[in-house]
Parts: structure tokens; C-alpha cells; sequence
């Protein structure tokens, strides 16, 4: 289930509430490209200002818009234990297929608190868990030992690395065992992730090059390295552009300016401007043979 492409959903808005038919249309074209799989409500949908209904709704949205054709992955973490329970198990009720559990954030867990957290997640449901490892937003990281430990938790599936740290993957590797699953957080180490035995990567750059991203994240799968890192060059303009501004501004930038969606965020996000904003149609229209043609939109 876990393997290929996995898309961090942006969370379209229009006049403050969700846009359900921009979502819908932002599923299908995900699907029509090739992505393994959908991950609403994590950091790139705007998680931490969408309201307990919202949550609901969206990932409810996309299980009903993917129909069974690729597995759900939705966002459920939180800084609360109570509220990620709360959260994975209204996920389970409206039909996603696993759970991402981001480390709680802000609160600085001990290892222990982390192992007893997550655990008492997963206790909690039977979906498959994925864990969520960016230390660079929440403050703490889930070591490798950690992580073996949950690994012998039937359904902790695998983890979603954001460290950056080849190291860190190699370790989680080696006492994990094969089975666990390594997810890239990053689309730039896509590519040393899968060589290192990842699974492929849950990707921001897919929301507008889910056809390229999925033909690379292939590629590397079926070990032609030398066709996967051709389309990781060819990507990684993109790669940098779409995070010359924190995650997800960039991103719905650009799915606005291609018709996906508009570019409405919620405070404290806002729309990029000024020079930003024309590096970013620039490395759009440099890469336009990677992009959805106006057609697909």
C-alpha cells in the first residue's frame, strides 16, 4: 500500500470556507497522473487552521473523490494524545485508509512520552499508522531506537522522514527492519531515500507535477537510477521554488496560477508577492513540459 508517490493535498479555500469542487478536481487530476496515494490534512493542507469540521470534510472529500482507487493517508497528529485519537478515529469513521501522526509539536516529549504517544494512537484504531519525523517543525524528533520500538506495533506501517539526514534514514533502516516503511518528506531526497531502501516519498511538488514526480519515484523503484535522476534534475527547479517561502504558500501559489485552485490562505499564511512571486511564475514557465497542460485542468 505504502509504495510511489503519495500527495501532500494543498486545502483549497474560496470566501474563508473549503472548496469542495476545487479538492474534488485537484483528487482526480492526482489520480489521472499516477500518484500511489492521497495525504489530506497534513502540513501542506493548512491542518492547524481548519476547524474540527473542516477536518472531517476534507478528508472525507477525498475518500469519497478517490473511490477506492488509491489509499487515503489523513493527517491526524497532534501535540494532544487525547485529540490524535479523537482525530484517527473520526478519520477511520469516513473511510481513509491510514493515519499520518506527526511528533507532537511544542510540547517537547521525552523518548518515552513519544513511544507512549504513538502507541496509544495506534491502540486506538485499525488503520495503519505512519509517523511523521520533522524535527525542524515540531521541535523534537523520534529517534531511530524509538521507532524500532513502535515498528513492533502490528499496525505502525512506517514513517515519513523530514530530518534530512541520510544518517537518520540508515539507522531507522537497520533497526527497523525491511518491512517498515521509509516515506521521503522531502522531494529533493527523494531520490538518496528510496537508495538507502525507501518506499518513495509523500511529496508537496506533486500537487503540480504529479505525473514527473511519479515517473521519477518509478524509475528509482524499478532501479533505473539513471532515468531518475534525470527527472530529478529536470524537477529540481521546482523543488526550490516551491520553498523559497514556507510550505504551502508557494505550492498554492502555483496551483493557482495554473487554475487549480485559488491562492486563499488562512492568517498567519498569505499569498507570496513581489519578487517571489515572479521567480515562481518564471520556474513555472520554465518547467511547463512538466506541468498539467491547461486541458487536465
Amino acid at each position: 500500500m505504502f509504495r510511489g508517490v503519495f500527495t501532500a493535498l494543498i486545502t483549497p479555500f474560496r470566501n474563508g470556507e473549503v472548496d469542495v469542487e476545487a479538492l474534488e478536481n485537484l483528487v482526480e487530476l492526482q489520480i489521472r497522473n499516477g500518484v500511489s496515494g492521497l495525504v489530506p490534512c497534513g502540513t501542506t493542507g493548512e491542518t492547524p487552521t481548519l476547524s474540527e469540521e473542516e477536518d472531517r470534510l476534507v478528508i472525507s472529500t477525498v475518500v469519497r473523490a478517490a473511490d477506492g482507487r488509491v489509499p487515503v493517508i489523513a493527517g491526524t497528529g497532534s501535540n494532544s494524545t487525547a485529540s490524535a485519537v479523537k482525530y484517527t478515529k473520526m478519520a477511520e469513521e469516513v473511510g481513509a485508509d491510514a493515519s499520518l501522526q506527526v511528533a507532537p509539536y511544542y510540547n517537547k516529549p521525552t523518548q518515552e512520552g513519544l513511544y507512549r504517544h504513538f502507541a496509544a494512537v495506534a491502540e486506538s484504531t485499525e488503520l495503519s499508522i505512519i509517523l511523521y519525523n520533522i524535527p525542524g517543525r515540531t521541535g523534537v524528533a523520534i529517534s531511530p531506537e524509538t521507532m524500532a520500538r513502535l515498528a513492533e506495533i502490528p499496525n505502525v506501517a512506517g514513517v515519513k522522514d523530514s530530518t534530512l539526514s541520510m544518517s537518520v534514514v540508515s539507522d531507522i533502516r537497520r533497526l527497523c527492519g525491511e518491512e517498515f516503511v521509509i516515506l521521503s518528506g522531502d522531494d529533493p531526497m527523494t531520490l538518496p531515500v528510496i537508495s538507502l531502501g525507501g518506499a518513495g516519498v509523500i511529496s508537496v511538488v506533486s500537487n503540480i507535477a504529479p505525473g514527473a514526480v511519479s515517473e521519477m519515484v518509478d524509475a528509482a523503484l524499478s532501479g533505473d537510477f539513471a532515468r531518475a535522476r534525470e527527472l530529478h534534475y529536470e524537477l529540481l527547479p521546482l523543488f526550490r521554488a516551491l520553498f523559497i517561502e514556507t510550505n504551502p504558500i508557494p505550492v498554492k501559489t502555483a496551483a493557482s496560477l495554473l487554475g487549480l485552485c485559488s491562492d486563499e490562505m488562512r492568517l498567519p499564511l498569505m499569498p507570496m508577492t513581489g519578487d517571489n512571486l515572479q521567480k515562481l511564475r518564471e520556474v513555472l514557465e520554465r518547467s511547463a513540459d512538466l506541468l498539467p497542460t491547461p486541458e487536465e485542468v
